[in-house]
């Protein structure tokens, strides 16, 4: 699983949970039942964007959901998927892009693709998505020929590139390849007239992946000697963080001109348009934080830019902070007042624990359950799957900003809604 769009669990809420965990398994599916197990290695957090627009735009009608088997990634559970066209050009899209990803990676010789029998069979893989996922986008009236002419464009741009290139003429193929597929979003929805605002959304959501991407990158790239946009057209982290804020606004812009579907149920519309805006405007937000090092919302993260500023009502020395230990004031918080701490559940020994681990990883338990016991501190812990880079308690119990926004919250965003 990858991509930029990560939301927390605790910040959608159950309902809008529950739709999104809807779309992200009905790509995967999507992918398995087109191309086969293997192609399910393709599934990003992104890629299910396009299957949500596409049902937030379109007329409700029966057959949007089906019910899936149980799943490993799932806690072996069944859950209703989303199903469709959308679904399909999700799988198409995130096919192209990650055969494109690939080739990239092997021609830069990264990592294990260093090796020449693990680099030629990896351009084999890559060449196999690249057809399917042609074939998938003609089925729903999709030209992935875009998609594969941004991928080429981009090398000879990055080849060219050097001090005193304007970064957006580095992130341009790959806005030009965002567009296009938001845009058909709009066709397949039978909304036409939502094809400019939707391409000039994805125009700006690639110009953020393709920054955001760079940011997070930088470090890591100069290390290895890697091609990265900022480092090689000089240009700053501050330059960079004004062109994703103006990013976001636009993006925010454009879909207050989209016209959103309407159906039967007034519930399940307003549930699909709120995913949709707390993806592409909460979410995309916290991405853009997260990356920089900046807060939101009360959600640290640290990124490029350092550690989030220090202080507030919840920290350490804040009025809210937790309760400290009496006899020791300069300790850490949320110590017993009383002395003492809680009663652990007793710890298993070495082989018992091997014994236990194993048994998570066999049944994904670790992964994707809500939560499980640790196999040899016995502690609960949560599942892999559903961590978070959030304080939830901070203000997303307070406001369930992404959930009710749109309801009238005063969550503090400067979206409009």
């Amino acid at each position: 699983m990858f991509g930029m769009v990560r939301p927390c669990r605790h910040r959608l809420g159950q309902g809008l949970r529950t739709q999104w965990m809807a779309h992200l398994c009905g790509l995967c599916l999507a992918l398995r039942e087109e191309h086969g197990q293997f192609a399910r290695v393709v599934t990003n957090y992104d890629g299910l964007l396009i299957s949500v627009l596409t049902e937030a735009q379109a007329e409700r009608s029966t057959g949007w959901r089906r019910t899936a088997g149980p799943c490993p990634l799932r806690g072996m559970r069944t859950a209703l998927v989303a199903r469709g066209e959308g679904a399909r050009l999700a799988a198409s899209v995130s096919l192209v892009l990650a055969s494109a990803k690939v080739r990239d990676h092997a021609a830069d010789g990264d990592g294990l693709l260093a090796r020449r029998p693990v680099a030629l069979a990896a351009r084999r893989v890559a060449a196999s998505w690249g057809r399917a996922g042609a074939r998938t986008g003609s089925t729903v009236g999709f030209d992935t020929a875009v998609l594969v002419d941004a991928v080429d464009r981009q090398v000879g741009i990055e080849a060219l590139a050097g001090p005193g290139t304007p970064i957006l003429a580095v992130t341009e193929p790959t806005e030009t390849a965002t567009a296009a597929a938001f845009a058909h979003t709009a066709v397949l929805a039978g909304r036409p007239g939502n094809a400019a605002p939707l391409a000039e959304a994805g125009r700006l959501f690639g110009r953020l992946a393709h920054l955001l991407d760079a940011v997070e990158d930088q470090e890591a790239d100069a290390a290895s000697g890697a091609w990265n946009p900022l480092t090689h057209t000089g240009t700053p982290l501050e330059e960079a963080r004004r062109l994703a804020d103006d990013a976001l606004h636009g993006i925010r812009l454009a879909l207050r001109e989209v016209a959103w579907g309407s159906e039967v149920s007034p519930e399940e519309h307003s549930t699909d348009r709120r995913l949709a805006h707390a993806l592409l405007v909460h979410e995309l937000r916290r991405s853009v934080d997260r990356a920089f090092g900046t807060e939101s919302c009360g959600h640290a993260a640290q990124g490029a830019f350092g550690p989030p500023q220090q202080g507030g009502p919840y920290s350490p020395q804040g009025p809210y902070a937790p309760p400290r230990h009496p006899h020791d004031p300069d300790g850490p918080p949320g110590g017993d007042p009383f002395g003492g701490e809680p009663p652990r559940p007793g710890n298993r020994g070495f082989w018992a624990g091997c014994v236990v681990a194993a048994g998570l990883c066999c049944t994904c338990k670790a992964c994707c359950a809500d939560e499980f016991e640790g196999p040899w501190s016995r502690q609960r812990r949560e599942g892999w799957r559903h961590n978070c880079d959030c304080d939830c308690g901070d203000c997303c119990d307070a406001c369930d900003c992404c959930g009710n926004c749109c309801d009238g919250c005063d969550c503090g965003c400067d979206c409009g809604c």
